[in-house]
């Protein structure tokens, strides 16, 4: 490019205006651009210029030179500084004029490699020492380098692309070993008795905790009880868990929750020992042995009480909303699908939701009961249940319900957030 004929700072501006969206590029392996700046601060004498002369030579020097305006201004204040002494504006880097040898090459990593597999990756000062023993002790020469191999950089080595390429193992996910707990999916057979548990916070709000519900269904005839505490600690969740047992009609057989700690813990152990109930927690890789829980999660706990923030004030309201309206309409006159399993052409065991197999909880234990299937606890009968069920219609009890949970929501009162 042929800029001398841009001798006024007016001529400049027009030239910025006009070639805005124009770049510029230049061949700088001998220092062309920096020439080009110190030609055109001589030729503007820039010390000599205002402060807005200087700032549209240096726009104009940014966007022909490609430097970037904090790169321009070290420049401009060098070549201030050299120009007393008449020492001109050059580059004072370059590229080397060959790479560094490698010290290490692929043979010394190739046999790092192969003493790594003979001792199955023991630590790095126990190499180390292999190394200097194979060339120091038994005089192999290909260990001459790798002799003088420091421990830290023998871990660099490990982590080269030419290590890992040689080498690379996966081991598998390791089991959490608690005694507490089996880790097995329960089997009901086709038993009332056996319940899934599984917890849903109800989100945080500005660093505060919100209340948590606790979802507690059967895995055969999917009556559930849920509850509400306010936190997941010991102190709040042993009564809730005794209060959710209780509201069961049938007897409890077995529990199973995944490996939280919230169950997987000595005083929830002890409670059900003292129960007689089986505890049971899921296994690694097999993310459907806690699956009925986690949907009731969705399509009931989610559902009717939201995402939004609930503060843990209004756990004992929640959990009175539950016990007395919520969990009554769940099992009496809530429909649940139930699967049928069908063995397929190709001999695999599937599920299939047919219609027919529509009912409430209550309706799957009427069928369960007459096989034996269930026992009731003392003082509670199918009969008695069924009294319930019908003193309400399903629709007078939904009504009922949204009822209770609009007086319930508009008793809330959220912390508002900060600014």
């Amino acid at each position: 490019m042929n800029e001398a004929r841009l001798t006024t700072i007016e001529q400049i501006e027009q030239f910025l205006t006009a070639s805005g969206s124009i770049e510029f590029s230049a061949a700088d392996d001998n220092g062309e651009r920096y020439w080009h700046i110190s030609r055109v601060l001589a030729r503007f004498d820039y010390p000599g210029r205002n402060k807005r002369e200087r700032g549209v030579l240096l726009r104009y020097l940014q966007h022909t030179s490609g430097y970037s305006r904090a790169q321009v201004t070290r420049l401009v204040t060098r070549w201030q500084c050299n120009r007393l002494a008449a020492v001109p504006l050059v580059k004072r880097y370059r590229a080397p004029a060959a790479p560094f040898a490698r010290k290490y090459t692929a043979v010394d990593v190739a046999l790092l490699v192969e003493m790594d597999q003979a001792h199955e990756d023991v630590c790095g000062p126990a190499i180390a020492h292999l190394l200097q023993r194979a060339y120091r002790d038994y005089d192999d020469p290909r260990y001459e380098r790798l002799a003088k191999l420091s421990v830290s950089h023998l871990y660099n080595l490990r982590k080269s692309a030419g290590y890992q390429a040689r080498r690379r193992s996966f081991t598998k996910t390791r089991p959490v070993c608690n005694a507490i707990g089996v880790r097995k999916a329960p089997g009901p057979e086709g038993r009332a008795g056996f319940v899934r548990i599984d917890t849903v916070h109800q989100g945080d709000q500005d660093g505060v905790k919100g209340v948590y519900h606790i979802t507690c269904v059967d895995a055969v005839s999917q009556w559930q009880v849920e509850a509400c505490v306010e936190g997941i600690s010991e102190a709040f969740l042993l009564p809730v868990l005794a209060l959710i047992i209780d509201q069961f009609p049938f007897v409890i057989v077995g529990f199973h929750s995944d490996n939280g700690s919230e169950y997987i813990n000595h005083h929830v152990a002890s409670l059900l020992e003292k129960l007689r109930i089986e505890q049971t927690k899921s296994r690694s890789r097999h993310s459907n042995d806690n699956a009925l829980a986690e949907s009731k999660n969705a399509s009931v706990v989610r559902k009717h009480m939201g995402y939004d923030h609930i503060p843990q004030a209004y756990a004992k309201p929640i959990n009175a909303f539950y016990q007395d309206t919520f969990n009554p309409w769940l099992n009496l006159h809530r429909p649940c699908l139930f699967a049928t399993l069908i063995t397929n052409h190709k001999g695999k065991t599937v599920k299939r939701y047919k219609p027919q197999e529509v009912k409430t909880p209550l309706e799957c234990l009427t069928q369960l009961a007459p096989l034996g299937r269930v026992t009731f606890k003392p003082g509670i009968t199918l009969e008695a249940l069924q009294i319930q069920a019908r003193s309400q219609t399903d629709l007078a009890a939904a009504q009922a319900m949204q009822s209770a949970k609009r007086e319930l929501f508009a008793g809330f009162v959220k912390p508002k957030r900060r600014a």
